[in-house]
């Protein structure tokens, strides 16, 4: 078997095994973060209703002008203060933070700390 393929499955398995952690011990709302080499995204899922309440993205028109310039952390702490900007905008106050396959470090820290600074529980 191919390394790509044996990094891939285990990205995998760490990606649902946080998941399946974070559904079986909560019914809050759950904030997924995306990462990817440039761009970072997040998203407040209804895992009861099967429904994304809100969304913020680097990749976004409207986030383009504001973070041109600016370092991928920079990018990362942004995007935590817009979605907890638009989350506390549909009513939501609390939720459950998963990292999927990545560790808590870096952008992801970055994103996790602004949300928090915005006024976002986890």
């Amino acid at each position: 078997m191919k390394a790509t393929y044996v990094k891939q499955g285990r990205r995998q398995r760490r990606k649902w095994r946080v998941r399946a952690n974070i559904r079986r011990t909560t019914s809050l709302p759950r904030l997924s973060v995306s990462r990817s080499l440039k761009h970072i995204s997040a998203q407040v899922i209804d895992d009861a209703k099967g429904c994304t309440l809100c969304a913020a993205t680097t990749t976004s028109k409207a986030a383009a002008e504001t973070l041109k310039g600016k370092t991928k952390t920079e990018r990362a702490k942004f995007v935590g203060a817009e979605i907890a900007k638009l989350a506390l905008a549909a009513g939501v106050t609390a939720v459950v933070f998963d990292r999927g396959a990545t560790r808590f470090h870096g952008r992801v820290k970055a994103l996790a700390d602004a949300a928090r600074e915005a006024g976002l529980k986890f």
